[in-house]
């Protein structure tokens, strides 16, 4: 059985960006991606710059792939995976998140 986290109301996160929420001890960055209906959760924590940042990144696409730019060196990383574009030894945690009600919930079953 999988336990999920309740983060946030849906309705709290605005399109095209993350917020940062503390799951079970862990930083978790939140992307309400595009239309607003997809949403993803990744390590808050750039392995480049060594800090918990990506959920102030940039947020966008690179082909089909949805993607956060850090706010530090700009590495991309894929938004549905963790990995990183520019460097394919490099990649981030990612959770499994869903909508329940309205409420954006995310298990810390990690996947990396």
């Amino acid at each position: 059985m999988t336990d999920w986290t309740n983060v946030c109301a849906l309705s709290d996160l605005v399109p095209d960006t993350g917020v940062c929420a503390l799951v079970e001890g862990k930083q978790v960055a939140v992307f309400r991606y595009g239309n607003g209906e997809t949403i993803y959760a990744i390590s808050n924590y750039d392995p480049f710059g060594k800090a918990n940042v990506l959920s102030r990144g940039i947020v966008g696409s690179i082909g089909e792939r949805p993607v956060v730019a850090s706010p530090l060196y700009k590495q991309h990383f894929d938004l549905s995976n963790g990995e990183c574009l520019e460097d394919d030894n490099v990649s981030v945690e990612y959770f499994p998140v869903r909508v329940e009600n309205g409420v954006v919930q995310i298990t810390s079953a990690v996947t990396a």
